[in-house]
């Protein structure tokens, strides 16, 4: 539901929408509708470029998951074999191939005709957080290639790629300034939308039988209508793990006791130090693999699974469910190395509700939580998103008549609205400003720009009419 900017010599002066008798049950927030208008028009003008890259990239993100399972196919899957082979046979395999760097994990084959993935961290030519994924054929103990990976849900190459460039356009910590600042105003562009939607008379909201400007809003407000509570979706689960905002939200999280918790990873008591092989990127540590994962299956732990080695001589084993689809496996388990003896367990029903409630919004915001069907409805989400820009440009140029981009929405609208109503909303934006700094700033900004400009156009109107009246 974005609009776009206008330039100053169109030949239009006319507003968005036509006036409107009043009524007297709404007739005190009448005034906000101008308001809301002009705040949803510079929105455009500020963030639908970013919004369309995010799109874009969204929607290749979404649609990488299945594309993946085709280029990957052979170090993904294998033939069916009769009898896997035990876990540590496999990762002696992928070791053999590939000496280089530390044990990081091991993923065990999920699936009847899928890989084992062996994770090797500071290989030599894979970048810091990623690690080297070997796949191995569970049934032979055959290497059967290996590629970089990242992330919990073991993004490969063409993936990674996407999410990066998705995330922060492959620029870094800088870049992830840009997808922070398109989901911290993509909520307040649908919120305004609706409201200007479902303002306006019933009968100016229909499609059929329109054409021009008229026709192109009715678009953009059915669509917009339709599609604003994924987008308002969107944008909560993107603000949970962005840079300004996530940490104002891990903040708020923690102080209300509802982090979400990890397995306790401390070797108990005499068992602490027994291990000398543990954190010096052996293969195995004390009671070995097979055993480890045999005490996390007697505890309930189906696949898929993740083991993580011990990090030193005073740690444990971590086994974790790692299923982020419907319904999620999120359990954890500690294992003693030197007994193979479970130290402590970690349910996900345990976790507090906003630690599930972060985990399923995140999980559905990447598209692994339902699925191809969640990744569909994020790839119909993406193309809306791109047809309301385009639609909301499209008014832009016809509100000229088709010959010039329109004016911009007039000035003063804030000036008529009443104080008790215009106080506690500007109270409001203030807090959000403070926990959302991306939407914060560039509003004060406009804000701040907006009423100089006013000022010099009210003064060079002040001097022209001094020398018209002398």
């Amino acid at each position: 539901m974005t609009t776009a900017p206008s330039a100053p010599d169109a030949p239009s002066t006319t507003t968005d929408e036509p006036p409107r008798p009043s009524t007297p049950g709404p007739s005190r927030w009448a005034p906000l509708r101008p308001l809301v208008l002009r705040l949803h028009f510079y929105a455009g003008l500020l963030v639908a470029p970013f919004l369309l890259v995010a799109a874009l990239t969204g929607f290749l993100y979404a649609a990488s998951y299945q594309a993946e399972k085709i280029v990957y196919a052979h170090e993904l899957t294998v033939p069916v074999g009769d009898t896997e082979l035990p876990i540590s046979r496999q990762v002696a395999a992928a070791r053999k191939a590939h000496p280089e760097g530390t044990l990081a994990a091991v993923r065990p084959s999920p699936e009847a005709d899928a890989t084992t993935r062996v994770l090797l961290s500071g290989v030599k030519g894979v970048d810091a957080g990623h690690t080297l994924a070997v796949f191995v054929d569970p049934y032979t103990g055959k290497v059967r290639g290996s590629l970089e990976q990242y992330g919990s849900t073991g993004a490969l190459p063409l993936r990674t790629w996407i999410d990066e460039f998705h995330r922060d356009l492959q620029l870094g910590e800088n870049g992830r300034l840009y997808s922070e600042l398109a989901a911290s105003w993509l909520w307040v562009m649908a919120g305004g939308g609706l409201v200007l939607w479902f303002g306006r008379r019933r009968a100016q909201r229909k499609v059929r039988g329109t054409s021009g400007r008229r026709r192109t809003l009715g678009l953009h407000g059915t669509v917009g209508v339709w599609a604003a509570a994924g987008f308002f979706f969107l944008s909560a689960t993107g603000l949970t793990w962005s840079t300004y905002a996530g940490a104002n939200i891990d903040e708020l999280r923690t102080s209300l006791g509802q982090a979400t918790p990890s397995v306790s990873a401390a070797a108990a008591g005499e068992h602490a130090g027994h291990d000398s092989a543990a954190g010096t990127g052996g293969t195995e540590h004390g009671v070995g693999l097979d055993k480890i994962l045999s005490a996390a299956r007697a505890k309930g732990l189906g696949d898929p699974v993740e083991i993580v080695p011990p990090a030193d001589a005073s740690s444990t084993y971590v086994v974790k469910q790692v299923q982020r689809s419907w319904p999620e496996k999120q359990d954890s388990v500690a294992v003693d190395p030197a007994t193979g003896e479970v130290t402590d367990t970690l349910r996900f029903a345990d976790y507090p509700l906003l630690a599930k409630l972060t985990r399923w919004g995140i999980d559905a915001h990447t598209g692994v939580l339902f699925g191809l069907v969640n990744q569909i409805a994020l790839m119909a989400l993406a193309l809306s998103l791109v047809l309301l820009i385009v639609w909301g440009y499209r008014m832009w140029w016809q509100r000229g008549r088709a010959s010039a981009f329109g004016r911009p929405i007039p000035r003063g609208a804030w000036q008529q609205v009443p104080p008790q109503i215009l106080v506690p909303c500007m109270a409001v934006i203030a807090v959000l400003g403070y926990f959302v700094p991306l939407l914060g700033i560039p509003l004060a900004v406009f804000i701040a720009v907006d009423v100089v400009l006013g000022e010099v156009a009210h003064r060079r109107g002040q001097r022209t009419y001094g020398r018209q009246v002398a």
